[in-house]
């Protein structure tokens, strides 16, 4: 008898390096057994050190990928990376909710590019803020959520954000407990009864209130792309019928191996 995997869907910018975006993203959910389908969004030129310009698609040719795509396939999970806009988001995410009201979207909110290059700096806060309860989960940095929030700090940030849809924040930008990845959740299920004790008590002790990771391996490699192999990992794990907690934990796993993999910026993929 044939085996099968899950069907999930990544929609992201192409990076020539292979790094990050579509590339790398197809590459982690073939090492975490699912099967990835890739829409680009945007075609860049990078390497994975630098960063010189981007070209971004229309909408209307990023939902002409999906449609074809979703005419065969059954997607349950999708991943969404880099997009031009708030306006694009909200399309995209709009139309794979009016195909399966039940999609569950995980959204990787990409402010710059590892090399540096702003995308998102004039972008409307409060656009970006309405697409957030229509998605499952999101996988800001520090810096990230701090935007997305409209300028709380850390935790907070994270907490904030939580309102809305689940938060997964990254600590690789932890100053104060570097590694170090918290789960906001908002479904209170997944994290531990005393967290929502807290909650109701609107308590201001944020750590408290979210599911911390600690770090394996202190001192770990940078790696191009690792915040995109992290998001699609979660995509996979969840695919494959893990809970929210216990993929995370997984996704976090699999990004650290793959940061330990060798000592350049371009890290390898263990299947």
């Amino acid at each position: 008898m044939p085996k099968t995997r899950p069907t999930v869907l990544t929609i992201v910018g192409h990076d020539p390096s292979g790094g990050a975006g579509l590339l790398a993203d197809i590459k982690t959910f073939e090492a975490n057994k699912v099967y990835g389908m890739g829409v680009v969004t945007a075609l860049t030129w990078q390497n994975e050190s630098e960063f010189e310009r981007v070209e971004w698609l229309s909408v209307e040719k990023i939902i002409s990928q999906i449609e074809i795509l979703l005419r065969k396939s059954k997607v349950e999970y999708a991943k969404i990376g880099l997009v031009e806009n708030a306006e694009t988001l909200k399309e995209i995410v709009d139309y794979l909710k009016k195909h399966n009201e039940k999609i569950r979207i995980i959204w990787d909110p990409i402010l710059k590019a590892s090399a540096g290059f702003d995308f998102h700096s004039t972008s409307s806060l409060e656009v970006w803020q309405n697409v957030l309860p229509d998605l499952f989960i999101i996988s800001p940095n520090s810096q990230e959520a701090t935007w997305l929030s409209g300028g709380k700090i850390g935790l907070e940030a994270g907490e904030y954000l939580s309102q809305q849809c689940n938060v997964f924040l990254k600590g690789g930008h932890n100053a104060e407990k570097l590694g170090y990845d918290y789960l906001f959740s908002h479904q209170s299920s997944v994290v531990s009864r005393q967290s929502i004790i807290n909650r109701e008590l609107r308590t201001t002790n944020y750590e408290e209130k979210a599911f911390s990771f600690k770090p394996k391996v202190k001192n770990v490699p940078a790696k191009h792309g690792s915040g995109c192999v992290l998001s699609s990992a979660i995509t996979a794990y969840l695919a494959r019928g893990y809970n929210l907690q216990r993929a995370c934990l997984m996704a976090k796993n699999y990004v650290t191996a793959f940061l330990l993999s060798n000592e350049g910026l371009l890290g390898w993929h263990k299947i």
